[in-house]
């Protein structure tokens, strides 16, 4: 290693992949176009920055991972010790069609090759703010799950014990939940029942408690233009303006057209044509299903309020046949709108085609 520092690279720049995983951390660096170390390491940031400043103290580094399980939290660690870190989403790695072999080794030396030769694509970084306010409302979504979850298991337990027969069928407001307080059962069954109705009640507060931080947050000064022009498109409360706010950032000139933005959704339909032949599927639904679902469903409120997307429904609809593909469409369009929008500072115009 001390030969290959004195004699191969020194003073030149470092091209590093970094596999990361749980417990190790594989290593491939490069330099003039070959592989001039590989190495593997625990998971723990001072190992790899000594590793960096022992072997390599006279060189410019860069390094490249993949986004995954632990966040940003190591690219944050490297830019601040001085170091030039990228940070790419896995499906954007570019690999040989031919390849069957993954492994981290492997990986590592992927990374560090696409990051030698330029052919890499960044994430979105959010600053440590952003990421932390966003965990809010991601909370708040592993709560709503939970919360869905231990409903249904109130109803499949009515239902297996055949106590559901004076509660109505279909959706149950929270006054149903209610009443279950009501039900006099044996004492195996009223212990049960309690427990699952304290599990709602906890939930429930919980939930009000993350409405209650993220009203807290939208009235945060750098938030303040982007949610207010959010908050002027037709079906988008508060809620989704804040939430979509923290998803996206607040300059969303990153994304070069209306169709990138679509694309990055997962709003756009997905293709295999080659030569005369032409195949069009469904949806891409790449990034975040939650964040197309808040958009399917103020498109569905927006809708009653905007003619221009009401008559994009009745096109697509009429086209297709599907009112599912029609509000999918219209969802684009919305998401478009609050794209643009945001670029111009303007807030939104019901019934303005462009």
């Amino acid at each position: 290693m001390r030969k290959m520092q004195n004699y191969i690279v020194r003073n030149k720049q470092i091209f590093i992949g970094l596999e990361d995983s749980k417990r190790t951390w594989k290593i491939c660096v490069r330099a003039d176009k070959r592989i001039v170390h590989e190495t593997s390491m625990p998971a723990k940031y001072k190992v790899l920055y000594s590793y960096l400043t022992r072997h390599f103290p006279e060189c410019p580094i860069s390094i490249i991972y993949e986004a995954g399980f632990k966040g940003f939290g190591l690219y944050d660690r490297l830019n601040n010790d001085g170091l030039q870190c990228f940070v790419t989403p896995p499906n954007k790695v570019t690999q040989e069609k031919d390849n069957r072999v993954k492994t981290d080794r492997v990986d590592a030396r992927r990374l560090a090759v696409i990051l030698e030769n330029g052919d890499y694509k960044t994430c979105f970084i959010p600053d440590a703010e952003q990421r932390e306010d966003r965990q809010v409302s991601r909370t708040m979504i592993q709560v709503q799950k939970q919360l869905t979850s231990t409903k249904n298991r109130i109803r499949k337990f009515l239902e297996f014990h055949s106590l559901d027969e004076n509660f109505k069928p279909g959706k149950w407001s929270q006054r149903d939940y209610d009443n279950l307080k009501e039900l006099q059962l044996s004492d195996s069954l009223q212990f049960c029942l309690n427990i699952y109705l304290k599990q709602l009640d906890d939930l429930l507060s919980l939930k009000k408690q993350l409405m209650k931080k993220l009203k807290e947050i939208s009235k945060k000064e750098r938030y303040s233009v982007i949610f207010q022009l959010f908050m002027s498109a037709p079906g988008i409360g508060w809620l989704t303006s804040i939430r979509l706010v923290l998803e996206w950032g607040d300059d969303l000139s990153r994304f070069k057209t209306s169709k990138h933005f679509a694309s990055y959704l997962g709003l756009t339909a997905s293709e295999y044509s080659t030569g005369i032949t032409i195949r069009k599927g469904r949806i891409t639904k790449q990034s975040h299903a939650f964040v197309r679902a808040w958009l399917i469903q103020c498109a569905w409120a927006a809708c009653r309020k905007d003619p221009v997307l009401l008559n994009k429904f009745d096109t697509v609809w009429r086209h297709s046949g599907n009112k599912k593909i029609a509000i999918v469409a219209v969802a684009r369009k919305l998401a478009v709108r609050l794209r643009s929008i945001s670029l111009s500072g303007i807030p939104y115009s019901v019934g303005l085609v462009e």
